[in-house]
C-alpha cells in the first residue's frame, strides 16, 4: 500500500476534511486506490479508469465506473470528494480532468501528482526522471500505461501550487477556494531498478542521506505533492461583488455602483450602463 497516500487520506479524517460516510470518486484508478480506501474504512466509493482490462469483481466491495477522466459522464457534484493518484499525467489535457474533476465534486478534490521545481528539473537532466513515461508503457506489454492508458509514452506534466490555484479559480471566479499542499519525495526505484544501465540507479541510492536532509528543510524541493481543493462555502465564501440568491448567483450592482463612477463606463446607444441582461445575469453554481 502507497505510504504517503495512506498518510494523506488519514491526516485529512483527523482534520473532519474527509469522513468515511462520504460518496468518493476515483478518476485513473486502480488497486492502489481500493486497497487504500477500503483499509481507511471507505464504504461509497466509485473506482473509474478507461482501462478495458479492468472488471467490477477486482474492485468489490467498491463499484467500478469505465469514465475518462477528461470527460466524465456524472452529473455536477455527484460525489462529495473526487480523488486521483498519479493519474492526471497521463491525460492529453491535465487542466481538463481537474476541472472535469472539480465539476462533479460537491466538497472538494484530492490530487497527488509529480511537483514542478529545481530539484525535479536537475534530475531530468542527469536522466534520473523521465520526460516521458515509457517505462510504463514497456511494463505493461508495450500496449497500456501511457496517455489515456494507450501504448503512447505520455509527457509527464509536473504541477505547481501556483497553476492548481489558478486553474481553479479561473474556473471558478465568484468565490474564494481554501487550498492545502503536502509534500513527500518518492523515489522511482521500480523504474530505476528496471533499467540496463544502472548509473541513475546508484547515483540516486548513493545521494539518499543529502537528498532526505534537504527535502526535509526545504519541503517544496520534494518531486511529489498532495494537493486538497475544498470548494466554497456559499453564500458564505462568495466575493464581496456577488449575491447569492434563491440558490443562484447574481451581480451585487450595489456593491459595484458604490466602487466605481458610473460615467467612467462605456454607454451603449440608449445611454444607459449596460444592458438589462448584464444587469441581471445569473449563473448556477454546483
Amino acid at each position: 500500500m502507497n505510504t504517503f497516500y495512506a498518510a494523506v487520506i488519514e491526516t485529512l479524517l483527523k482534520k473532519h476534511i474527509l469522513e468515511r460516510e462520504m460518496k468518493i470518486l476515483i478518476v485513473c484508478g486502480g488497486d492502489t486506490d481500493k486497497n487504500v480506501l477500503y483499509k481507511s474504512g471507505f464504504q461509497c466509493v466509485v473506482v473509474s479508469n478507461l482501462d478495458t482490462r479492468m472488471t467490477e469483481n477486482e474492485f468489490f466491495p467498491f463499484e467500478w465506473s469505465f469514465q475518462d477522466a477528461e470527460n466524465l459522464t456524472f452529473a455536477d457534484g455527484s460525489f462529495d470528494f473526487c480523488i486521483v493518484h498519479s493519474g492526471l499525467h497521463h491525460c492529453y489535457s491535465p487542466h481538463r480532468a481537474l476541472l472535469e474533476m472539480y465539476r462533479v465534486a460537491h466538497k472538494g478534490i484530492l490530487l497527488f501528482e509529480p511537483y514542478d521545481n529545481l530539484l525535479t528539473r536537475l534530475g531530468l537532466r542527469l536522466h534520473i526522471g523521465q520526460e516521458y513515461e515509457h517505462a510504463a508503457v514497456f511494463y505493461n506489454a508495450c500496449a497500456y500505461g501511457g496517455v489515456k492508458n494507450s501504448w503512447i509514452p505520455n509527457y509527464v506534466y509536473r504541477w505547481t501550487e501556483e497553476e492548481i490555484t489558478k486553474t481553479i479559480t479561473a474556473a471558478a471566479p465568484y468565490a474564494q477556494h481554501r487550498f492545502q499542499f503536502i509534500y513527500e519525495t518518492r523515489i522511482p526505484w521500480q523504474q530505476l531498478k528496471g533499467r540496463k544501465k544502472k548509473l541513475a540507479f546508484y547515483l540516486v541510492a548513493l545521494s539518499m542521506p543529502i537528498l532526505k536532509a534537504l527535502c526535509l528543510l526545504f519541503p517544496k524541493q520534494s518531486n511529489n505533492f498532495a494537493a486538497v481543493i475544498l470548494k466554497p462555502d456559499l453564500p458564505r465564501d462568495l466575493h464581496p461583488w456577488f449575491l447569492w440568491e434563491e440558490n443562484q448567483l447574481k451581480l451585487n450592482e450595489t456593491w459595484l455602483n458604490e466602487k466605481y463612477k458610473p460615467e467612467t463606463m462605456e454607454r451603449n446607444n440608449n445611454g444607459a450602463l449596460g444592458s438589462s441582461a448584464q444587469r441581471t445575469w445569473k449563473r448556477k453554481v454546483a
